[in-house]
């Protein structure tokens, strides 16, 4: 680096921890505390760089413990970041037995001319948005609701997938984008990113652009994953209250000139991950950032 910024996030993995309890999906949850942080330091233009962690617990059970930390060193791995250190907290009184909880945080760093900026997103610039593993790390408040409202046994064969248990399919960790973003950005292609977390479609992506712009989602030809579209079904919820929870199978949104859509595609693609146009970028005429053409909402 020549004229560095240091970029920084910190997160946790919300209530997944309490399924990743209930399943023993102790490793998944480890990549996911690092995607959580890793993914957000990506959405400013930087290079994750190094992790720490922080796991409290009431009395530590080792066993966990090295499960967990398993995890937090694949998903460092995969996002291309050192895990130097972190601290270890037992609270005896304040956790209740086999209960424990999970912080991360990252550090990155981005050259100053490169730092992703709101004006820089332009009307006519195409969205790419990058699938996800399912439901990644936000909306489990409302999953484990359901869950318990509605008597689901997690252990048997999912609804919608009688080839794989409901619990592994809500329990597929985060996916690092870091290998996504290094393909794209070749020739500093990408203008921006947005992390798709808490807020789903709705709330995250205008983070990235300025009020004077909207983001219209071409949805006739998405296909809404099976796992989302039970979701819905189960919790009874309109698809409004769908994509403003969950990513809804889009981790990552990829904002880039239109003439260069077709190259981060390709490039995304072939670092291995399942990238296409999503939308595109247009005058606010109707005073929403938002706009999903082919779906009622």
């Amino acid at each position: 680096f020549k004229d560095p910024i240091l970029i920084s996030s910190t997160d946790g993995v919300g209530t997944k921890l309490k399924l990743a309890i209930k399943t023993k999906s102790y490793f998944n949850i480890g990549i996911d505390l690092v995607a959580m942080c890793a993914n957000d330091v990506l959405a400013q233009g930087a290079k994750p760089l190094f992790f720490m962690d922080y796991f409290a617990t009431g009395k530590l059970d080792k066993d966990i413990a090295i499960e967990v930390i398993k995890g937090i060193a694949e998903g460092c791995k995969q996002s291309g970041c050192a895990l130097i250190g972190g601290e270890t907290a037992e609270m005896p009184g304040h956790y209740e037995q086999h209960n424990f909880d999970l912080a991360g945080f990252c550090v990155g760093a981005v050259e100053r001319n490169y730092l992703f900026k709101k004006n820089s997103i332009k009307s006519g610039d195409y969205v790419i948005g990058i699938s996800s593993s399912g439901i990644h790390s936000n909306g489990y408040s409302l999953v484990r609701k359901v869950l318990e409202t509605q008597s689901i046994n997690i252990f048997q064969k999912a609804q919608f997938d009688n080839t794989k248990l409901l619990a592994d399919i809500l329990m597929e960790p985060t996916i690092l984008y870091t290998k996504a973003f290094l393909a794209g950005n070749q020739n500093h292609k990408i203008k921006s990113i947005v992390h798709i977390t808490g807020g789903g479609l709705i709330e995250n992506p205008p983070r990235a652009f300025n009020k004077n712009l909207t983001i219209k989602f071409k949805m006739k030809d998405y296909e809404l994953p099976p796992l989302f579209k039970w979701l819905q079904s189960i919790a009874n919820i309109s698809l409004f209250e769908l994509v403003k929870t969950f990513n809804c199978g889009i981790g990552l949104l990829v904002f880039v000139n239109k003439k260069d859509a077709e190259t981060v595609i390709r490039n995304i693609n072939e670092a291995g991950y399942n990238s296409f146009i999503i939308g595109s970028m247009v005058e606010n005429t109707l005073n929403k950032s938002v706009i999903f053409d082919g779906w009622k909402i």
